[in-house]
């Protein structure tokens, strides 16, 4: 990948970067989450069909016990970037460099490098969680994908129809209908989470607000939004107008390790090959999947 330089540098610099607002990967402390995949993760399912019968004197064997599996599949993603330290001297950190032309960039500019590929891989995964597609270099297949997502594959999730687009006036109508969706063995569970990305979370949050609920006017870090008793759970990478009921034990994201979306290494080439560049690399994987589909509600 080129790196490129468009400045307006002319002998001083501000001393620090910013970059466009990236998403958070919210959506993982929504999700149960398995690490240590290194291909596949075979979540079992059991299901009991008239396993309580009438008692009786002598053993008899009464009812089903069925045992399925829905297979978790990480996919491996990377980053690779080279960026050449040339190309900063006739940037932002000329005056910070030090001398000689076997020298580091400055250390700000490497904890931003780092710090900011953090964001990269957080925001990638974040939206890939709920919309990714596996054909799609660096995104791996989501809960809502229209075609092939988890909850079409299944094909048991719950759907339930909105008015429409999401807007302040209609949100509290499409979230009584997604929770009248929800099926009674379900309703009521302590982990049941009402998931919705930030755009239908400030219409929620609006609406509340106009119909006077004190609590609304309340955001600070106590503030738990809630919904007829469901804790709604803000989720930055799912598509707009889209809304699903579920619990948090039977989403599963699924990766080698977690701590490889922050494991990123900056290597100076200049002691390997005598080159000026700095390569950033980074390895992780990621994918999700649902347990038992007909518990879940999906709405769009």
């Amino acid at each position: 990948m080129a790196f490129t330089v468009t400045s307006n540098y002319a002998g001083a610099a501000f001393g620090k970067y910013i970059s466009a607002a990236l998403k958070e990967a919210k959506s993982l402390g929504g999700l149960t989450v398995l690490e240590n995949i290194k291909y596949k993760e075979n979540i079992r399912k059991m299901a009991g069909s008239s396993l309580v019968a009438d008692a009786t004197c002598d053993f008899s064997d009464a009812g089903t016990l069925a045992l399925t599996e829905a297979v978790l599949t990480p996919k491996n993603l990377q980053i690779n970037v080279d960026l050449c330290k040339k190309t900063l001297l006739s940037g932002w950190e000329a005056e910070e460099m030090k001398a000689g032309s076997w020298n580091r960039t400055a250390p700000t500019f490497d904890e931003y490098v780092l710090a900011y590929f953090g964001e990269i891989i957080a925001d990638a995964v974040e939206g890939s969680v709920w919309d990714g597609a596996d054909a799609t270099a660096g995104e791996f297949e989501g809960f809502q994908t229209a075609t092939t997502g988890a909850f079409v594959v299944n094909g048991n999730v719950v759907s339930s129809s909105a008015t429409g687009a999401y807007t302040a006036a209609n949100i509290i109508t499409n979230l009584q209908q997604l929770v009248a969706d929800i099926p009674a063995n379900v309703y009521g569970r302590e982990d049941l989470r009402i998931y919705m990305n930030m755009k239908t979370y400030r219409f929620y949050i609006g609406a509340i607000s106009t119909l006077g609920y004190v609590n609304a006017y309340n955001m600070n870090d106590t503030y738990e939004p809630v919904f007829e008793g469901i804790k709604i759970h803000p989720c930055p990478g799912m598509p707009d107008n889209q809304m699903c009921a579920a619990e948090t034990s039977n989403l599963f994201f699924g990766c080698d390790l977690l701590s490889d979306e922050t494991n990123i290494k900056a290597l100076d080439m200049s002691t390997l090959d005598g080159s000026d560049n700095l390569r950033v690399v980074a390895k992780f994987s990621g994918g999700v999947q649902v347990g038992i589909g007909a518990d879940v509600v999906n709405q769009a």
